[in-house]
């Protein structure tokens, strides 16, 4: 990647992709972006240009490179709560015992939401709850609290 000085404007960076694909992107001094995606056929020649706004552009860069990112992410919000799925593991120190001892709110601030057991849903169980190896647990917190959640669980 290279970056260059544009006087007035910003700065362009430009890159190469592995499939040998010209792109650049200007980061105008406003906050905004101009990407620039150019032919293959010939890589001077500008086949697509796309001007995205300040809040665009922090979305765009929000799902190029989210600050967390897990293939058990579930949604996060502006307020800065995720829900994760949590797999108990066989294995756990919590197979076989009850959703309560694991003191998860009290431990982490998260909660668990539901539970997916087999093909059966079970929403807002209750501390008397049974867990078992293999349920998938929808936990619900601040990143920090889910990773902490993750932590407990994930004792053998």
């Amino acid at each position: 990647m290279s970056a260059t000085p544009l006087p007035g404007i910003g700065v362009q960076y430009d890159l190469t992709t592995r499939e040998h694909r010209h792109l650049s992107v200007i980061a105008h001094r406003d906050g905004t972006r101009t990407v620039n995606i150019y032919r293959a056929d010939d890589p001077d020649a500008c086949a697509q240009s796309l001007h995205l706004t300040e809040p665009e552009t922090a979305s765009l860069i929000n799902v190029l490179s989210p600050a967390h990112h897990s293939p058990n992410l579930l949604s996060t919000t502006e307020l800065g709560l995720v829900a994760e799925r949590i797999e108990l593991s066989s294995v756990s120190y919590w197979n076989g015992r009850l959703l309560g001892e694991t003191r998860m709110r009290t431990a982490t601030g998260a909660s668990i939401v539901a539970v997916l057991r087999r093909a059966e849903a079970i929403p807002s169980p209750a501390p008397d709850f049974r867990l078992a190896g293999g349920d998938t647990l929808i936990v619900i917190g601040t990143r920090e609290g889910v990773e902490a959640a993750a932590t407990i669980l994930g004792r053998e």
